[in-house]
C-alpha cells in the first residue's frame, strides 16, 4: 500500500472542465482570448500607472496593484488550464500543484485586502481632500500592501503545508481544472478537520475583515456625499468611486454565488462556471472597468498612444 501511495503522489488528474471533446477546442479558443486580454490589460495598466507622471497618486498606486494580483492569480491558473486542452490526458505533478495552490491562493488574498485599501483610500479622498496627501503618505500606502502580502504569504503557506504533508488516498482524480484545496481536501486519508477548520477560521476572516473597512468607508463616503451642496461635487465624487464599487460587486458577487448556492446535483458545474469566472474573466473585466469608466486613465493611454504614434512616423 505504502508503495501504490508514493506511485499516485508523483501527479494528479485535473478532470478539467468539460467532459465532451467537442467543446473543448472552442473553449481553448475562447479562454486562450481571454487570458491574452487580461494580460495585456493588466501589463498595459501596469506600465501605464508607472510611467505616466499625472498617475503617481495613491489611487493609481492600489490599482497597479490590483493588476499585479490579477495577473498573477490568473497566470497561476491559466496556462495550465490551457495545455491541459490540447493534452489527452490532463495531469498536474505533485510539485507543481503545491506551486499553483500556493501562487493563486496568495494572490487572490491579497486582493481582498487590496480592495479594501482602494476603498479606504478612496474614503480619505473624498471625506479628507484637504488632509489626503498627508494621510495617503507613500509609506502608509507601501503598508497598506505588503502587509497584506506577508499575511497572504503566512496563511497560504500554513494551509497548503498541511494539506501535503497529510496522506493521500489511492485516488488522485481532482474534479477541477485547476489544484485548490477543497479538492485536495477531498483525497485525504488523514483527518481533515483541522485543515477545514484552518481554512474556515481565515477565510471568514479576510471576507468579514475586508467586506467591514469596505462598508464602513462607503457608508462614511455617502454621508459626505449627501451632505455636499454643489450637485456637481456630488456626481465627481460617485465618479471617483464608480469603477472601484463595479470590481468590488463583480468580485464579491461571484465569491458569493459559489459559496452560497445550495448543494445539489448542478452544484459542481455552476461553481465550475464560477471558478472559471473568477480565475479568469475577472482579471480580464478590471482593466477595462478602469480604463473605460476612468478619465485620467482613458486620457494617460491616449497620451501613450498619441507619442508612441509620432514616435513611429519620425523613423
Amino acid at each position: 500500500m505504502d508503495t501504490y501511495n508514493l506511485t499516485v503522489l508523483k501527479y494528479f488528474i485535473l478532470t478539467g472542465i468539460t467532459d465532451l471533446p467537442e467543446l473543448e477546442v472552442p473553449l481553448f479558443g475562447l479562454f486562450l482570448i481571454v487570458y491574452m486580454i487580461s494580460v495585456v490589460g493588466n501589463l498595459g495598466l501596469i506600465i501605464l500607472t508607472k510611467i505616466d507622471s499625472r498617475l503617481k497618486t495613491p489611487m493609481y498606486f492600489f490599482l497597479r496593484q490590483l493588476s499585479f494580483t490579477d495577473l498573477g492569480y490568473s497566470t497561476a491558473v491559466g496556462p495550465k488550464m490551457l495545455i491541459n486542452f490540447v493534452i489527452d490526458q490532463p495531469t498536474i505533478s505533485y510539485n507543481w500543484c503545491s506551486i499553483q495552490l500556493t501562487f493563486f491562493s496568495v494572490f487572490i488574498t491579497t486582493e481582498v485586502f487590496v480592495l479594501s485599501a482602494m476603498a479606504y483610500d478612496r474614503y480619505v479622498a473624498i471625506c479628507h481632500p484637504l488632509l489626503y496627501t498627508i494621510i495617503m503618505s507613500q509609506r502608509l500606502c507601501h503598508v497598506l500592501v505588503t502587509i497584506p502580502y506577508l499575511y497572504s504569504i503566512f496563511i497560504s503557506l500554513l494551509t497548503i503545508t498541511k494539506i501535503f504533508i497529510s496522506s493521500f488516498c489511492g485516488n488522485n482524480i481532482i474534479r477541477h481544472f485547476y489544484c485548490d484545496s477543497l479538492p485536495l481536501i477531498s483525497l485525504l486519508c488523514s483527518d481533515t478537520h483541522e485543515i477545514k477548520l484552518i481554512i474556515l477560521i481565515f477565510a471568514t476572516f479576510n471576507l468579514v475583515s475586508s467586506l467591514l473597512v469596505i462598508s464602513i468607508s462607503y457608508i462614511l463616503i455617502l454621508i459626505t456625499i449627501f451632505r455636499m451642496n454643489s450637485s456637481e461635487g456630488r456626481h465627481k465624487a460617485f465618479s471617483t468611486c464608480g469603477s472601484h464599487l463595479t470590481v468590488i460587486v463583480i468580485f464579491y458577487g461571484t465569491l458569493f454565488f459559489m459559496y452560497a448556492q445550495p448543494k445539489s446535483s448542478h452544484s459542481f458545474e455552476t461553481g465550475q462556471m464560477a471558478s472559471v469566472f473568477y480565475t479568469l474573466v475577472i482579471p480580464m473585466l478590471n482593466p477595462m472597468i478602469y480604463s473605460l469608466r476612468n478619465k485620467e486613465v482613458k486620457q494617460a493611454i491616449h497620451r501613450k498612444w498619441k507619442m508612441c504614434v509620432n514616435i513611429l512616423l519620425k523613423l
